[in-house]
């Protein structure tokens, strides 16, 4: 049965590629159709390429003109009677042939040169508009290595901090939200069409607006610098909200009508009936937590005043000094940041759109 649907599932991917509306020939749409799928996988991945691509980059190769696509380095040699490795360059000679030769130094536009075959036959005197610097392919894997062993394992507290935040705000956003939309769903009162206006108008304010007082609040409680002054004004979400509440009215009354003649409490039918049919719905809710939460910058930058507790996006701004700015670094910590998300997307992805679908938003 498995090498059954392998064969199929072969067939139908290789059918996707070779499906044409002009049937033995590319028709004109075909030609479109397939131009179109094209650009748009190099608009989404290619900056994702060169961003992972360059993280495997050196310092100096990053900041090299032209850029390379490919993360390249400078080759060294040993030579004899020098302390370190010099760097190897091909120059010309005078019959037209090409040389290597290591550099020990430069001085404006003359370049202090030795023949690594032969140190003893002394320095040379080269112009330096003739020399090109020898390159080998390298992904340099150190730029993790020196991430991951920072002093005090640093990054591993930034991945901690960003972890609980994520985890403990994504919880307390599912259970808030869904509570919120059974009662506005499934229960009959006064001024409920009231509360929803008011929980979706709040979708018509910018965030950056209510920053302040945000800020104000969490001041007063006593959690600037604490993890937790970054989780609790955001666990309620008039998306998530909403969502939920137009999934749960498709949830059918009669099944909490026939759960209440059994006496079930109006937890129990939340606890056993509600959530376990809103799991599209209460997926949706999370991935959007988890990626709204694990690239937040702004509200933490408010609020986490202390390196202790910085996150990793805000990490990624330690990176980057008023005199320069470790490119290295910063681009193999955005990867390493990124990785996380993508996974998550990768293997959830299908609940955002059945999840979206049956919700009917658009």
């Amino acid at each position: 049965m498995a090498d059954i649907a392998e064969k199929q599932a072969g067939a139908g991917l290789s059918r996707l590629f070779t499906l044409r509306r002009g049937h033995n020939r590319f028709d004109i749409a075909d030609w479109l159709t397939y131009g179109f799928l094209v650009l748009g996988l190099l608009v989404l991945f290619l900056p994702v390429l060169w961003v992972v691509l360059s993280s495997f980059k050196t310092n100096a190769n990053l900041q090299e003109f032209p850029p390379t696509v490919l993360p390249y380095a400078m080759e060294t040699v040993d030579v004899a009677g020098y302390d370190r490795p010099l760097t190897l360059f091909n120059v010309k000679t005078e019959d037209g042939g090409e040389k290597q030769l290591a550099l020990i130094r430069r001085v404006g536009r003359i370049a202090q040169m030795v023949d690594p075959a032969d140190p003893e036959a002394g320095k040379l005197q080269v112009n330096a508009a003739e020399i090109t610097p020898v390159k080998k392919l390298h992904f340099a894997v150190e730029n993790y290595s020196r991430l991951l062993s920072g002093k005090e394992n640093t990054i591993l507290r930034y991945v901690y901090n960003s972890l609980f935040i994520t985890i403990v705000a994504t919880i307390i956003t599912v259970v808030m939200n869904s509570m919120a939309a059974f009662a506005l769903s499934k229960y009959r009162f006064r001024g409920s069409n009231l509360a929803l206006f008011g929980i979706l108008s709040m979708l018509m304010i910018p965030a950056t607006v209510i920053m302040v007082p945000i800020y104000l609040i969490v001041s007063k409680l006593g959690l600037v610098g604490n993890l937790w002054g970054v989780i609790l004004p955001t666990v309620a979400t008039p998306t998530g909200v909403f969502l939920l509440r137009q999934y749960m009215l498709t949830i059918p009354d009669e099944l909490i009508e026939a759960a209440r003649m059994d006496h079930a409490s109006e937890w129990r039918i939340f606890w056993r009936i509600i959530l376990p049919l809103s799991t599209p719905a209460l997926a949706v809710v999370a991935i959007f937590s988890i990626l709204s939460r694990w690239n937040d910058f702004l509200l933490p930058l408010l609020i986490l005043n202390k390196r202790e507790v910085y996150t990793l996006q805000l990490a990624l701004t330690s990176f980057q000094t008023q005199y320069e700015i470790h490119y290295d670094l910063l681009l193999s910590m955005t990867t390493l940041t990124a990785l996380p998300l993508a996974i998550v997307f990768i293997f959830l992805q299908r609940y955002i759109t059945t999840g979206i679908a049956s919700t009917g938003i658009k």
